[in-house]
């Protein structure tokens, strides 16, 4: 089978937090964060020492994420494990804090 079978799970989306929302919350850094694609959860990436990203997906069931620092027009999918083209789809920033290592 080709393609994501979540594609229409996509929707406009309101960001929870200008920056990782648990990161936020606990005072912890992130590298890049990631906003859920089904309800705005803003989290934090893979290489950030949390996860909280795929953390929300393991929690919440919800498929696809968009690369959110700036909105970089991809996303990817948890279940089909597929990285797609999300062309000008993408959700605008709120103005993440900055939070390097």
């Amino acid at each position: 089978m080709d393609g994501c079978r979540h594609l229409m799970t996509v929707a406009k989306v309101t960001p929870s937090a200008k920056g990782c929302e648990e990161c936020l919350k606990t005072g912890d850094w992130w590298v890049h964060l990631r906003i859920c694609r089904s309800c705005g959860h803003v989290g934090c990436c893979d290489q950030s020492p949390n996860k909280h990203a795929t953390a929300h997906y393991h929690h919440s069931r919800h498929p696809i994420i968009e690369g959110y620092d700036p909105p970089e027009g991809w996303g990817w999918c948890y279940v089909d494990e597929l990285f797609l083209d999300l062309g000008s789809d993408t959700t605008p920033q709120l103005g993440p804090i900055p939070r390097f290592y």
